[in-house]
């Protein structure tokens, strides 16, 4: 699934995991909380979540989404933004997200952490754990 207030993103990650074999994009929102009211109807295995959107952020939409904890059909989560900040990198991860890229990763990199977060593993972005 993608979560990201910015359509024109959305439309270029749809084409991107779209044209993988293993991977089809469920749904799309462009808020936390029309996420997580998609995600009571649509089953996702990953959410690519974006940090900053307006109604819900995507730190709280992935608390919200994972404060049953994983396992039952809940999705891993892979946040995105823009903003290399740490405070946001600390935040996801304390909401339980899988992972923390910035959105200028390389579509084999993002296919790759796809892959990752899905199989169980955890994917934080090299700038953020250099610092």
């Amino acid at each position: 699934m993608l979560v990201d207030d910015q359509e024109l993103l959305r439309t270029g990650f749809r084409m991107i995991l779209d044209a993988q074999q293993d991977m089809t994009v469920v749904g799309e929102a462009a808020d936390g909380l029309a996420a997580l009211s998609l995600l009571d109807r649509c089953a996702a295995d990953v959410v690519l979540m974006d940090v900053r959107m307006p109604k819900l952020d995507g730190v709280e939409a992935t608390r919200r989404l994972l404060s049953g904890g994983e396992g039952n059909g809940v999705p891993r989560v892979l946040i995105l933004t823009t903003f290399d900040l740490d405070e946001y990198a600390f935040a996801a991860i304390k909401a339980g997200a899988s992972g923390f890229l910035l959105k200028d990763v390389p579509p084999a990199e993002l296919l790759t952490a796809i892959r990752a977060v899905h199989s169980g593993d955890a994917v934080v972005a090299p700038s953020t754990t250099r610092r």
